[in-house]
């Protein structure tokens, strides 16, 4: 894995070892990217499932001025922390330990930050968390996102996404291999 573009072009990254962790193939996030591209200078990004860290560690070389990583297996930290030090990325970011939902309930009053973009790429394995994280963000979270914030979902291309979950609704597909992104809008 690399970083495709920004501050940190062509520097490679660390992936955790085994099958849990499924990092985003430069070329998905490539293609993520080339759409956000309008809005990642400055922009508050919340990568939810972080694994190696590879969608905010990019998002941060492009121009992010903050990121939040959320990830809660210790193999996935380890190797998180170990891209932004080797990569020497010392400011700009916050590394939460632990779960998505619990991140999302204890968060969704009284944060100060309000997220321009949302990533999130749980385990494809477990499809319950898409419902599940979805829902908070498009409902009892919904406060941690800014006016016109995008959330965006990777998916297995085979298993499609509801086309909302409360005040999200979906605004764009794009499938590319056996992957998709959707992305959700806030419902005006």
């Amino acid at each position: 894995m690399r970083i495709i573009a920004g501050s940190l072009r062509s520097r490679t990254l660390e992936a955790p070892p085994g099958l849990a962790t499924r990092p985003t193939s430069d070329r998905l996030r490539e293609t993520l990217f080339n759409v956000l591209a309008p809005r990642i200078q400055g922009a508050a990004f919340l990568d939810l499932y972080a694994g190696s860290g590879a969608v905010g560690i990019e998002a941060l070389s492009r121009g992010a001025a903050q990121v939040v990583f959320v990830e809660r297996t210790p193999a996935a930290l380890k190797v998180l922390r170990g891209n932004l030090a080797r990569l020497g990325i010392t400011a700009g970011f916050h590394v939460q330990p632990g779960s998505v939902a619990a991140y999302l309930r204890k968060s969704r009053t009284g944060h100060a930050v309000k997220f321009d973009l949302v990533f999130l790429d749980p385990p494809y394995d477990a499809a319950d968390e898409y419902a599940a994280t979805l829902g908070l963000l498009g409902g009892a979270a919904s406060g941690l996102l800014a006016p016109g914030a995008l959330v965006i979902a990777e998916h297995r291309r085979k298993e499609r996404l509801d086309e909302s979950y409360g005040n999200l609704l979906r605004a764009r597909l794009l499938e590319q291999g056996d992957a998709a992104l959707s992305f959700y809008a806030v419902a005006e």
